[in-house]
């Protein structure tokens, strides 16, 4: 009795921690806020809100293993702005973030707003994403930005290691086309939709921008709780890295993507602990990120 006791004792542990190393991938709070909708039962958006939170953080996006405590930190806050039956009018902002080695810190990877998600929803339908087929433009725009998040994420821990995830989003993106629903397509006039922020992640135009995430976060963030003074160096030379994008794209979309998640932490880095050239650094910052002109004013150590 004791050897059966025993070996179910060990079978249990072997079931917890084989679920523990095929966790999900993603640990995301959603927020649906409703405020700007003159619609006096709440319910469909509270119903909306544990919908999708369920949905993306049960639903398995890739093929990896992913213990609990790797999974991708984010948060989506959805914002209704127009609401009729069942038809929904949106914005949606997503934001990642992924933990420094050695510290309690977590930094910032994405931090992005998309204003055109349109979608229809009938109160407790069943969220179900199938890869082959695009049947949802909730489902569709939601799991897009699952895999850019899970994307961006490998791209920190290994160069260009986001690239099959990106994939995976890009598929998403052709489905969607000629569905009618708005920030899928590529036109003359908006650089800053769906489509053009995968195409550019996977692009060599824009390679430097992976290149300078990796060095960023693995070889700068990484190994400042064991050398500062070696992981501030690093982070200002890969930022260097944008100046060789901007003369070949200026105003490249994914500089704009990547200050709108870093400008404040750049800020805090290089003014405080050891030393650096800020005179360099923020000649540099303020010809690749023109924009957050202020914040760079702010480095004053």
């Amino acid at each position: 009795m004791r050897v059966f006791r025993n070996n179910l004792l060990a079978g249990l542990l072997l079931l917890a921690a084989a679920w523990q190393a095929r966790a999900q991938e993603l640990n995301c709070t959603v927020t649906v806020n409703s405020d700007q909708v003159s619609q006096t039962n709440q319910q469909i958006f509270r119903t909306l809100e544990r919908s999708l939170a369920e949905f993306v953080n049960k639903t398995r996006w890739t093929d990896r293993v992913y213990r609990e405590n790797e999974r991708v930190n984010c948060r989506m806050f959805i914002t209704v702005t127009n609401f009729d039956s069942n038809r929904f009018e949106a914005t949606i902002q997503i934001q990642s973030s992924r933990p420094v080695f050695n510290t309690s810190y977590e930094t910032p990877i994405l931090n992005y707003k998309d204003d055109k998600f349109n979608f229809e929803y009938i109160e407790f339908q069943p969220l179900v994403f199938n890869e082959n087929a695009f049947s949802s433009n909730l489902v569709g725009v939601v799991a897009y930005y699952a895999y850019i998040m899970l994307g961006l994420d490998a791209d920190t821990f290994q160069l260009e290691g986001g690239s099959d995830l990106y994939n995976k989003a890009r598929a998403i993106v052709t489905q969607a086309q000629g569905n009618n629903y708005p920030g899928w397509g590529q036109t003359a006039t908006d650089n800053r939709t769906r489509f053009q922020l995968v195409d550019n992640l996977l692009s060599n135009t824009f390679r430097e921008y992976r290149i300078a995430l990796y060095n960023y976060h693995r070889k700068g963030l990484d190994i400042m709780a064991d050398n500062n003074s070696t992981g501030k160096q690093v982070i200002a030379g890969s930022l260097r890295l944008f100046e060789t994008l901007i003369q070949r794209r200026p105003n490249a979309f994914l500089i704009q993507t990547f200050f709108d998640a870093k400008a404040e932490e750049i800020q805090n880095i290089f003014s405080d602990g050891p030393k650096v050239d800020i005179v360099q650094l923020k000649e540099t910052l303020n010809r690749v990120a023109p924009f957050y002109a202020s914040t760079w004013n702010q480095i004053t150590y």
